[in-house]
């Protein structure tokens, strides 16, 4: 039977750098995790052996470094930007048709001490909230640029039930008036950006702070019914508020705290103590994008 070589795609995954900005009394980091991966003219490198046409992987990990040392890192979609357009457009014989990098960004806080009560220009401690994340993609014409987070863990102790819902002969779940909510937040979200045109990038740095703002504030200000409609509250609060973004993509798992009975001791639990459970749990995941617009996040 006949066989082809399908869509393909090599690159280096997870390069790890720390860039320290020093041209200040307070001192900078960036601390990034970056993926390069290309698509091009490769099938010789799969069926003949022939690595004519194969940058290096190695090569793409230093071009990660070296770009760092002479660009800097303002953000992490500029810096994948840079890094995209370098690979289709300088790389070796035009062998590459697109390149993707993706990014996550790790973020640190300035510790402040007695001795030093302003924050220090040069110490500092990973503040442990979510990860910041990127993806772009660039195909010499135009760019994809999807952003986002993940690991963002909010929670309500109110403000939330779930009842009515369709019940069969294997339903034991009771209904809830008042319940406790909480998710992991990864959220994905698209920009109507894509460079063509003379089309100036969008502000990264503000637009990141901004997107965060707007989910936990629809997450805080929405009674919800269910996970479902607050998800779409979330997205939904984006788009009104941010018009560089098209499309936003959630996934949510619904992290279930259970009540503890506490009658065999004697005691009443009025809404107080909960069990959290880590597994399993409900995953709920939908797209809230612009009318007119075609989705191009992908299902994870």
């Amino acid at each position: 039977m006949a066989h082809v070589l399908g869509q393909n795609q090599y690159g280096k995954a997870e390069n790890r750098i720390v860039r320290v900005r020093r041209d200040s009394t307070g001192h900078e980091i960036k601390d990034l995790n970056v993926s390069v991966s290309l698509r091009g003219e490769f099938d010789d490198v799969h069926l003949t052996g022939s690595n004519a046409n194969c940058l290096p992987t190695d090569s793409m990990k230093n071009t990660v470094y070296a770009f760092a040392k002479q660009h800097g890192i303002d953000s992490a979609e500029g810096f994948a930007a840079l890094l995209a357009r370098h690979f289709v457009a300088d790389a070796e014989r035009g062998v590459v048709r697109s390149a993707r990098i993706r990014v996550e960004e790790y973020g640190w806080d300035r510790i402040a001490t007695p001795n030093s009560p302003s924050p220090s220009g040069h110490s500092f401690v990973r503040n442990g909230q979510e990860v910041r994340t990127t993806e772009v993609e660039y195909d010499g014409e135009r760019f994809r640029v999807v952003s986002g987070l993940k690991d963002l863990v909010v929670l309500n102790t109110t403000g939330s039930e779930f009842r009515g819902f369709l019940k069969d002969r294997y339903t034991t779940l009771q209904e809830a008036d008042d319940r406790l909510l909480a998710t992991q937040v990864t959220a994905r979200w698209a920009f109507g950006f894509d460079g063509r045109d003379g089309q100036r990038q969008p502000d990264w740095n503000q637009s990141y702070p901004e997107v965060r703002r707007h989910l936990l504030e629809a997450f805080a200000d929405t009674y919800s019914f269910s996970l479902q409609q607050t998800l779409h509250a979330m997205g939904s609060r984006v788009l009104d508020h941010r018009a560089e973004v098209d499309e936003v993509r959630l996934e949510l798992p619904n992290k279930h705290h259970f009540l503890v009975d506490l009658a065999p001791f004697g005691l009443k639990n009025e809404n107080e103590v909960y069990y959290a459970a880590d597994r399993m749990y409900g995953l709920i995941e939908a797209t809230v994008h612009r009318e007119g617009v075609t989705p191009v996040i992908p299902v994870s």
